[in-house]
């Protein structure tokens, strides 16, 4: 049966990151929309913009299409605003999907989730920048993010990311409550996802348990949207 698929990036991304999986799905069948935040297309000014904006726009970027049955997937940071818009679309989703991402707590923002050396690394840039943004310095982005790729490709996506807002990581959204919800919700976890270290500050099974619910694993690092996006899109539909 043909799904429609909204897929949100995480930081640093626009929609251009998920074109690999969103090529599979189509392939089978299924309807994909992969939208850029605002904040996150290339020359955006960041400065004026905030975490509740990028809701909005997700909420009105579904309303405006007059879209139904979605499948809302949320990719790392971009946890938060398909939480925020989730409550607001109920009559227009089919589900609610998480991979690899943050799953938003009362009061908590991404930097509150965050190990303490990401924290400093994130304050510091931003105290750097100019317009209060985050870019990860290479080395950490290599290491961390898409240890699964040749240095090349590394490269290459590292040159197409662009600063992230700083208040998109320390602004809040309100946590959903599965349960009362309406819409049912799903977790999926790249099996080599360091991005956030194994342990206290892990994504599992820390966030799938804020869920209720057991994660779908999917082949690859925190960027297999596009170094295993084969795997990923079926690890999207399974869940």
């Amino acid at each position: 049966m043909a799904e429609t698929f909204v897929l949100i990036t995480g930081a640093w991304h626009g929609g251009w990151a998920w074109r690999p999986v969103a090529e599979h799905l189509r392939a089978a069948g299924h309807t994909v929309h992969t939208p850029t935040l605002p904040g996150l297309a290339d020359g955006d000014d960041p400065t004026a913009l905030h975490l509740s904006d990028v809701v909005d726009f997700v909420v009105s970027y579904v309303e405006r299409n007059d879209l139904t049955d979605v499948t809302l997937v949320g990719h790392s940071w971009g946890g938060y605003p398909i939480t925020g818009a989730a409550p607001r679309l109920t009559d227009r989703l089919k589900k609610l999907v998480y991979w690899s991402a943050f799953v938003p707590a009362a009061g908590r923002s991404l930097y509150d989730e965050v190990p303490p050396p990401y924290q400093e690394l994130f304050a510091g840039v931003a105290g750097a920048s100019g317009n209060n943004t985050v870019v990860l310095p290479f080395e950490v982005f290599a290491g961390g993010f898409i240890g699964d790729a040749p240095e090349p490709v590394q490269k290459l996506v590292y040159d197409l990311l662009v600063p992230h807002p700083m208040q998109y990581f320390t602004e809040t959204v309100e946590p959903i409550d599965p349960a009362t919800l309406g819409v049912p919700v799903a977790y999926v976890f790249s099996v080599d996802d360091v991005a956030l270290p194994p342990g206290e500050y892990g994504w599992v099974p820390r966030f799938p348990e804020r869920l209720g619910v057991t994660a779908t694993e999917a082949p690859g690092s925190h960027e297999s949207l596009l170094t295993q996006p084969a795997g990923l899109a079926e690890a999207l539909l399974k869940a």
